[in-house]
């Protein structure tokens, strides 16, 4: 490379550079220069820019405390966007056993299961739901998920800690919305109307699941090991999270039929009461959900939970 080709490179560099700290400290970042050494300031996180013996440029990543004293000076603090990304599943507790039974009874006696419909989460309320003859009845494996593909995504519009007790000790509570993907390993489909009904289907779909959001408010006690240095607390939360269901679909892809979307309600719950927390270590962060309720309003008994990964919450 010529000498005038290394004067426009490092010409280029140094003004990638300068325009990569503008754009730093447009968003919030402050960043200094003083001789050969740069300092960027990401909140909290500091980022030493400098050389060694050799002329090589070097990093060093620390953590400025006294940000993080300053920031305790307030009792109760906010972030905005707080994303969760996990996957979702369930504990089946429906009675399959007297379903069978129920559906051989109702092949005897078609009037007399017609009259005993039943809207609870018993055998025929099973029946009701996903009614099946005597020779090919009900189990559990129709409703089996594909876990990797049951996706749950939750954004919490904002996130706020209030002090309890010399901020090792607070109380966190969100706004947001629940995104739950349910993808069936079975060719199942669910027959929106009163009362929905789901059926074996005929088709082999390549893709075959159930969309269910809600608005969601979790309420959680938190506990925080060091925190004057975030970046080195162990921080646990637990607590119970209340959510109303919003929207519901389904999506199936086949050949046969193509993209196929239908909205409705679907027979499920309304109101979701479940159990929540998260544990981690400084930035990484585990969160789970367990529900209480079914998630459907009769017939099927199932508790579902999602578990995953939190990025940018307390």
């Amino acid at each position: 490379m010529t000498g005038k080709r290394l004067k426009i490179y490092y010409m280029k560099c140094k003004a990638l550079r300068w325009l990569l700290l503008l754009l730093l400290a447009s968003v919030g970042v402050r960043a200094q220069e003083k001789d050969s050494l740069v300092k960027i300031q990401v909140k909290g996180l500091v980022i030493l820019q400098g050389k060694d013996a050799k002329g090589k440029r070097v990093f060093k990543i620390y953590n400025d405390t006294a940000y993080a004293r300053t920031k305790l000076r307030k009792n109760l603090q906010t972030k905005w966007f707080v994303f969760d990304l996990g996957f979702n599943n369930y504990i089946d507790r429906s009675d399959y056993t007297g379903a069978v039974s129920y559906a051989y009874y109702s092949a005897t006696n078609p009037y007399l299961a017609d009259i005993n419909r039943s809207y609870t989460y018993s055998a025929s309320g099973l029946n009701t739901l996903a009614p099946r003859t005597g020779s090919t009845p009900l189990t559990p494996s129709e409703f089996k998920l594909i876990t990797g593909k049951s996706v749950n995504v939750n954004i919490w519009l904002f996130q706020q800690r209030l002090n309890l007790y010399r901020h090792k000790l607070n109380l966190i509570y969100s706004l947001g919305i629940e995104m739950n993907n349910y993808r069936f390993a079975r060719n199942i489909t669910y027959v929106p109307g009163y009362p929905t009904e789901i059926i074996r289907d005929s088709i082999n779909f390549s893709k075959n699941k159930l969309f269910a959001e809600y608005l969601s408010v979790p309420l959680m006690l938190n506990f925080n090991s060091n925190p004057a240095r975030p970046s080195k607390a162990f921080k646990m939360s637990m607590g119970v999270m209340g959510g109303y269901l919003v929207k519901a679909r389904t999506k199936q892809i086949s050949k046969e039929r193509g993209k196929v979307k239908k909205v409705d309600d679907f027979n499920l719950n309304k109101w979701k009461v479940s159990l929540t927390g998260d544990i981690g270590y400084g930035p990484f962060k585990l969160y789970g959900n367990f529900a209480l309720t079914p998630l459907h309003d009769y017939g099927l008994e199932q508790y579902p939970f999602s578990i995953g990964i939190r990025f940018n919450g307390f």
